[in-house]
């Protein structure tokens, strides 16, 4: 970063940010990255709990180990004054700044001051929280380091120390470090597309940090994000990088202990030429070097830093890639430039914005340009206009150098991308930054299919699917399903339903795409922070242990998952996932190599990898991700893969099921609520579905309620809907028809109750047709087969029972007050035998288990029930009675038993009431209310107890009869609320007739205090009446009125679900009537027998009722869901039609049209005024060569002797025309047709050293073209081999003796491109300038002669035969990775004397390849020879170069029909791509394309020409004409 009153001069360095190319060394390792975003969240959760202080702590001591700081050491003083005319340092700081043994005499004494000695390292003292005074509670983080710091020690304290999350993108933004003006309109969408693209990627913005410039923009951005936007959307990571020596202010950041936190006050009219922080950035880094006021200390730290960051692997749902990173350039000067230079060298994409000034605007001029056309004479015109203030100063050099920068950059477009508001259809800056880096990944390693999967893992990770479907799922590239299968897990597990959607929509099916592994894999994977994940871990950790010798398998199985599933789903359910047995599960395959998608050892993609017999585990794969989906109270997600299931209601209800169980163990108050909101959602689908189902047809649908499906357990919608206590569900409708059709039996429903309880009085009736059944031959029939479905009816069988239970309770009643003898009666016998049939019913429903759930789960369902344990307490009391009655002595006690149990009984006809639809309502309130009184006592006890003890202690003095004290506390306290008011107390009606004075009579109260002379009261009577009338308030007129209020609150809250719930509870009563015996008590005990005879004597097993529950045939239930997905298809459109016809959603959609036709009218504006400045440009470059045409002709015809020299017009000097706006494509070629010079032998930084070449600019490369500043430096490199080299040194002496041109004992210093110049004793390169002198480091003056074998096969599948792509051939070429530029080449290298093929060749066909490849090679014909060239590698110098020729072999092999060429050629780029490994020989390289690209190259080579001649021709003639 520069001062501003640097920025003129030009010459500063002036942006935050240059990517130097350099490799770092230290980089060391870095915790694992594998940390999910919730995981992270959940251990921040659980550091939260040890307070901040412990964190503090824990930073103070880990800070000052690992991260230091510098300081001079030796004061010497400076020519320079400081600022306010001090004398300073070298350093730049003053002598007090210094530390007391900098200022003494020191060893150095009299040495010039050299950084290197005299700055050293020592623990930071600048480290915490910064709050910037005055601008709110916003709290930052910020550290001072050294520059020397490794990045990996800065990254771990960023990742696990500030707590950030790894990120998915790193967006450095560079500029100008001044304030600069931007169009408000510019400003506004660069802003928001900004954060946007941070946000949602979850990317990380680094900029220089300081309150000016480019990171003031960045910094406004984020704060118009942070105010805009809600607690939800989490924050925007933004780092600025600074330099601590020019930061303002910053002595209020030191702290030794750490500052928690620092408070930073920004003063920016008393900064002087330094720099204060922005406020608005959250994480701070201060680069210190020990010096004060010197800018640009902190770029190559960066630089290191990000390189550190983009080297790491970040891997969400198993798909791991590396952290991409990009580039954001606005305005800027010469560093800028250095900036975008290093950036596109070392191959990070760079977004342009066109419009923000200077540097920007003169690369966005000429990014559309031909690199022939980007010449210095245009970039010194576009210089003029955006660099007026500095133009002047810039000198030729410099203007060249600039000029070969630009050139470079625009040459690879592939990694440029400019950005122009409203041009070209771009309108978000986020988007052009992300296609920016898809661009730019289509020309890194990555080929043919793993390039567009790399793609769509960088949209995966940034979460943008617009992205994906815009710029991946094209017609360019076809998708298989099974290619898609790992991002579909990632995008499981990284909870993005959008990409789901997408998936699907392109072609994953969910049957093929769900495996064994894969769901245990997800499972391995789920949310640590979901209840069900710990629930897991408890089943996990009750789990016995392997043995040692057992083979490792994962700790999570389905098994495991099974059993808390069905601890949620309930017990009735069968285990989803069964124990598999030893062979079951299918053993995952062997991982595919080169896929980085490794996890724990395992390759994600071989989970998808399948054998041939290889079969899905689980039956319906869409029910398990579903179920994986709710679980984790994914709403998205789950609403997702609903909409794929088949028995759509069952999962619907069973969905209900899980998120209510898990609600009741939530403790989190806003996931509690979700999960309920999401259970009551799926309640409504499943009504949705089954009302659909019901409206087309009654019989379908109650069919769906009673099928048994596979899939849930072997249970039915029904049965989930009552386990799940979905009311709603179950009082629809059409589940209340059914239930009316059981209740029914086989008689019709129309037949009125007056006609079932006459016939059931007089059986003989139903011989005459009174009551009609729904069969036909029923009505028709014989009358046994009536009488037996008649009184086999539910309903029957319930009337029978009520009048049979009346007549008991009548002659219990009878028995207790008319006929209870000493000695039990005949009636008393007939009631203990009738209890006992009631004791045996009560036992057959306690072990009646048609589903065979068990004698504990049958237990513990029927002591849920409030009825049966009501049943059981009325029959143990009368057991207890009936003990009693039969001792003579204890007769009484009986009796007194049996009378409270015949309330029992009497109460055990409110169950039996719950039928009726007007009491059954009632009843239920009546339970609700009984709920408010037992809270309503417990407020009563306390006013009733308090005021009870006071009276009784006031009163009476020293009462010692118990019964007495309890009648005076409790039992006169609660008579006084309805009334009683006690007689003496207020000494009015005091009597000593109606007590006892000692308290010795046991049928009266003692007296209260009395005066024993006058037998008057002697308590105080004004004391007891106060508070009798508080107590009389609070009771009758607060308590009692509270009750009234809480029955009212009762009566209207159950009201309005009244209906649902007894609708609810009317199938537990139809349920048991529909299993219970027809015959009635005591009658019952025959069926019992019969029972008895059934299951235990002839050992036949219970069967359930098949109106609740059938299994139907596997053709009937394929058509049955199939005709439930058409109807659910059904239903989910038509709840799309309501949410578009719903007004909310209308205005909201009117709004967004709204929206788009205000962009589109802008739009056609900006286009129309783009058209118009592009029409202008182009017209004024037609004129402006028009005009240099003429002027060639004139000067012709001149020369020819027509005209004077007079008479010339001199060609009016060309103005700066606007730049072309063509943006550049990633696809098109990488050179244009005019770019014919070698160009990475003009690359500035010479490879592995630290010589600069002279900038040479496309135009200066031929010798021909003068370049008078052009001096280039000379650089020899001492290589190890000396005896193989020329000698070093630029001395034209021991050089004397070479022989150019000609063979000079074993080296070949001829060239193929025939003779070459020497001048000076040293060659020139016959293919131009390269900015560089001497040889390198080549091994030799002049041609250096390479091989390049191009070894070439056709591709062939398992058969043998040749792949075909439409009609042409698949040819395959070997290609290697080189371990250090990771660039693919050719197996090619330096020619030894006498050799045949490089050694490269053989030390990647290594020797098991390398004798069958020789024999093969001697055995081959030479089939053409020709000449070759020079190639265009960085190593060469003006007089070194590397030459190549070009050798074509024919071997054929053994194998029929195969045959391998060797090409050997030096012509470097020949071949551009293809699927390598690391000196491994792989495929998939179409060598046609190029020979097609060449051909294409050719023809568009005629087209211009042909263009240019016609040009001139036109121009000839029509100056032929004017002149005549």
């Amino acid at each position: 970063m520069e001062p501003p009153t640097l920025r003129k001069a030009g010459s500063k360095q002036e942006e935050a940010f240059g990517v130097q190319p350099r490799r770092v060394a230290d980089l060391g390792t870095v915790p694992s990255l594998r940390r999910s975003n919730s995981s992270l969240r959940k251990v921040r959760r659980s550091q939260n709990l040890f307070g901040n202080s412990e964190k503090q702590e824990s930073l103070s001591s880990w800070i000052p180990e690992n991260i230091k700081k510098k300081e001079c050491m030796y004061f010497v003083e400076s020519s320079k004054l400081s600022d306010a005319g001090k004398v300073v340092c070298e350093c730049g700081y003053t002598r007090q700044q210094h530390l007391e043994e900098a200022t003494r005499p020191h060893t150095w004494q009299g040495k010039d001051w050299d950084p290197k000695k005299h700055v050293q390292e020592m623990p930071t003292d600048a480290f915490g929280d910064i709050v910037f005074t005055g601008l709110g509670q916003k709290v930052g983080k910020y550290v001072r380091l050294s520059q020397d710091t490794p990045p990996s020690v800065i990254y771990h304290l960023m990742t696990q120390y500030w707590g950030l999350d790894v990120p998915n993108l790193l967006i450095s933004v560079t500029g100008g470090a001044k304030d600069f003006n931007m169009k408000p309109r510019l400003k506004s969408v660069f802003r928001r597309g900004l954060v946007k693209v941070a946000q949602t990627t979850g990317a990380w913005i680094i900029t220089g940090g300081s309150h000016a410039g480019v990171m003031k923009q960045v910094g406004e951005a984020v704060r118009d994000f942070t105010l805009s936007s809600s607690h939800n959307e989490g924050e925007v990571v933004t780092v600025g990088v600074a330099t601590w020596g020019t930061v303002h202010n910053r002595e209020d950041l030191i702290h030794p202990s750490g500052g928690f936190p620092a408070e930073y006050i920004m003063d920016e009219e008393g900064q002087g030429h330094l720099t204060c922080l922005d406020s608005n950035h959250s994480h701070f880094i201060l680069v210190d070097d020990g010096t004060h006021g010197r800018y640009g200390v902190e770029i190559p730290l960066r630089t290191r830093l990000e390189k550190f960051i983009s080297e790491q692997t970040k891997e969400r749902g198993g798909v791991a890639i590396k952290i991409p990173i990009v580039c954001v350039v606005l305005e800027g000067g010469p560093g800028t430039l250095h900036t975008i230079y290093n950036a596109i060298t070392n191959g990070t994409p760079c977004v342009v914005v066109e419009g923000s000034g200077r540097v920007a605007d003169v690369i966005a001029q000429v990014a559309g340009l031909p690199i022939s056309e980007v010449t210095i004479s245009r970039i010194q015109q576009k210089l003029s206009v955006f660099f007026q203030e500095v133009f002047e100063t810039l000198t030729e050099s410099r203007i060249a150098e600039w000029t070969k920068k630009i050139q470079d950059i625009v040459r690879r477009r592939q990694l440029l991308t400019i950005f122009r508001e409203g041009k070209d259809g771009q309108q978000d800056v986020d988007v052009a930054i992300l296609q920016a880096l898809l661009k730019a990944s289509r020309s890194h390693d990555h080929f043919g299919h793993e390039n567009w999967d790399h793609q769509l893992k960088l949209a995966v990770a940034w979460n943008r699917v617009d992205i994906a479907r815009s710029e991946i799922f094209t017609d360019e590239r076809q998708w298989k399903p099974s290619e898609l299968h790992p991002v579909m897990t990632a995008a499981l597990i990284s909870n993005k339903p959008e990409f789901v959607k997408l998936f699907l929509e392109n072609g994953v099916r969910l049957k093929e795409f769900v495996t064994w592994d894969t769901l245990l894999y997800l499972y391995q994977n789920l949310d640590p922070s979901c209840l069900f994940h710990s629930k897991l871990q408890k089943v996990l950790a009750e789990e016995p242990e392997r043995p040692v010798c057992a083979p490792p398998a994962p700790r999570v199985q389905m098994h495991h998952v099974a059993q808390v599933l069905r601890e949620l789903l309930g017990d009735f359910t069968q285990p989803l996932y069964p124990r598999p047995r030893t062979g079951d599960r299918p053993r995952l395959l062997l991982p595919v190599p080169n896929i980085k998608l490794n996890v724990q050892g395992v390759s994600l993609r071989s989970l998808y990898k399948r054998s041939p017999g290889h079969v899905a585990f689980t039956m319906d794969p869409v029910r398990d991700l579903l179920i994986w989906a709710i679980i984790q109270n994914r709403r998205e997600l789950a609403e997702i893969i609903w909409a794929q299931s088949q028995d759509c209601i069952a999962a619907a209800l069973a969905c209900s099921k899980i998120l209510k169980e898990l609600s009741k163990e939530e403790e989190d108050t806003d996931s509690l609520e979700e999960m309920l909101a999401l259970a009551d959602e799926y309640e409504h689908r499943a009504i949705g579905v089954f009302t659909e189902c019901h409206r087309k047809d009654e019989d379908r649908a109650q069919k769906l309620l009673t099928r048994v499906s596979e899939a849930w357990g072997k249970t039915t919608c029904l049965q989930l809907a009552l386990e799940a206590k979905d009311m709603k569900f179950v009082s629809h409708g059409g589940v209340q028809a059914f239930l009316t059709k059981v209740w029914w039996g086989q008689l019709c429903v129309d037949n009125g109750l007056w006609r079932v309880i006459v016939c059931m009085l007089a059986f003989p009736l139903l011989y005459t047709g009174l009551i009609s059944f729904r069969e036909r031959r029923l009505q028709a029939g014989p009358g046994l087969p009536r009488v037996r479905a008649f009184f086999n009816a539910p309903v029957v069988i319930f009337h029978l029972n009520i009048l049979s239970y009346f007549a008991f309770l009548c002659l219990f009643a009878y028995v207790l007050m008319v006929d209870f003898q000493p000695t039990p009666s005949c009636c008393e016998y007939l009631i203990y035998f009738w209890l006992f049939s009631l004791v045996c019913e009560e036992l057959r429903q306690l072990f009646y288990d048609p589903d065979e759930f068990g004698l504990m789960k049958m237990a513990l369902l029927y002591f849920s029930d409030f009825w049966n344990k009501l049943d059981i307490g009325a029959i143990l009391l009368f057991i207890a009675g009936l003990t009693c009655r039969l001792i003579p002595a204890l007769l009484y006690p009986g009796r007194i038993i049996l009378s409270l149990d015949f309330i029992m009984f009497c109460l055990r006809l409110m169950h039996i009431f719950t039928i009726s639809k007007t009491l059954g309502p009632k009843i239920i309130i009546v339970k609700r209310m009984m709920k408010d009184v037992f809270f309503f006592l417990f407020l009563l006890a306390v006013w009733v107890v308090s005021f009870g003890v006071a009276k009784q202690a006031i009163l009476i003095h020293n009462e010692s009869r118990v019964d007495w004290i309890f009648r005076g506390v409790v039992y006169q306290s609660y008579l006084t609320i309805f009334g009683q008011m006690p007689a003496y107390i207020d000494g009015v009606n005091f009597s000593l007739d109606q007590c006892s004075p000692n308290g010795t009579d046991p049928y009266k109260p003692k007296c209260p205090e009395s005066d024993a002379v006058r037998h008057e009261p002697a308590f105080p009577e004004w004391l007891t009446v106060i508070l009798l009338c508080l107590y009389l308030l609070f009771t009758n007129i607060l308590l009692l009125n509270l009750l009234i209020a809480m029955f009212n609150y009762t009566f209207q809250q159950v009201q309005e679900h009244t209906d649902q719930i007894w609708k609810f509870q009317r199938h537990d009563l139809i349920e048991e009537y529909q299993g219970r015996p027809p015959a009635p008590p005591p009658f019952i005990l025959l069926s019992h027998l019969h029972l008895f005879i059934k299951r235990v004597v002839l050992k036949i097993p219970a069967r359930r009722r098949k109106q609740l529950k059938s299994k139907l045939e596997k053709n009937e239930e394929a058509a049955l869901l199939s005709w439930e997905i058409y109807l659910k298809e059904s239903y989910l459109q038509n709840q799309q039609y309501q949410q578009k016809q719903r007004p909310e959603q209308k205005i909201q959609d009117i709004g967004n049209k709204v929206s788009t036709m205000v962009d589109l009218l802008e739009m056609e504006s900006l286009k129309r005024s783009g058209s118009m400045e592009q029409r202008l440009a182009s017209l004024e470059e037609q004129v402006a060569q028009t005009s240099r045409a003429l002027h060639w002709v004139m000067k012709a015809l001149r020369d020819g002797g027509f005209g004077s020299e007079e008479g010339i017009p001199a060609p009016a000097p060309q103005k700066a025309s606007e730049g072309q706006d063509l943006e550049p494509d990633g696809r098109q070629e990488e050179e244009d047709m005019g770019d014919t010079h070698h160009v990475n032998a003009r690359h500035l930084l010479y490879p592995n050293s630290h010589v600069t070449r002279f900038p040479v600019p496309n135009e200066k490369v031929p010798w021909e073209t003068a370049f008078l500043i052009y001096d280039p430096p000379f650089y020899t490199d001492d290589r190890k081999d000396r005896g193989l080299v020329d000698p070093v040194g630029n001395a034209l002496e021991p050089l004397s003796g070479i022989s150019y041109n000609a063979v000079d004992g074993p080296i070949d210093r001829r060239s193929f491109h025939g003779v070459y110049v020497v001048q000076d004793g040293l060659p020139l390169n016959p293919m131009g300038r390269t900015g560089l002198r001497g040889r390198g480091s080549l091994g030799c003056f002049g041609p250096n002669h390479t091989l390049q074998p191009v070894i070439t096969r056709w591709r062939r599948n398992q058969d043998g035969a040749i792949c075909r792509k439409s009609i042409k051939k698949m040819l395959e070429v070997l290609v290697v990775k080189h371990s250090l530029s990771e660039h693919w080449a050719l197996p090619g290298g330096s020619r030894e004397p006498g050799e045949i093929l490089p050694r490269k060749l053989k030390q990647v066909l290594r020797r098991e390849f390398w004798s069958s490849f020789q024999n093969l090679l001697t055995q081959g014909t030479e089939q053409n020879r020709s000449t070759g060239g020079h190639s265009g590698r960085r190593k060469g110098s003006m007089v070194s170069l590397m030459a190549h020729k070009v050798c074509k072999r024919h071997l054929q092999v053994e194998r029929p029909g195969h045959a391998v060429t060797v090409v050997e050629t030096g012509r470097e780029g020949f071949f551009r791509g293809g699927w390598v490994a690391q000196e491994r020989i792989l495929s998939r390289t179409y060598l046609l394309r190029f020979l097609r690209g060449m051909e294409q190259l050719g023809n568009r080579g005629l087209g211009l020409l042909k263009k240019i001649i016609t040009r001139l021709i036109s121009i000839v003639f029509y100056v032929f004409f004017c002149i005549t």
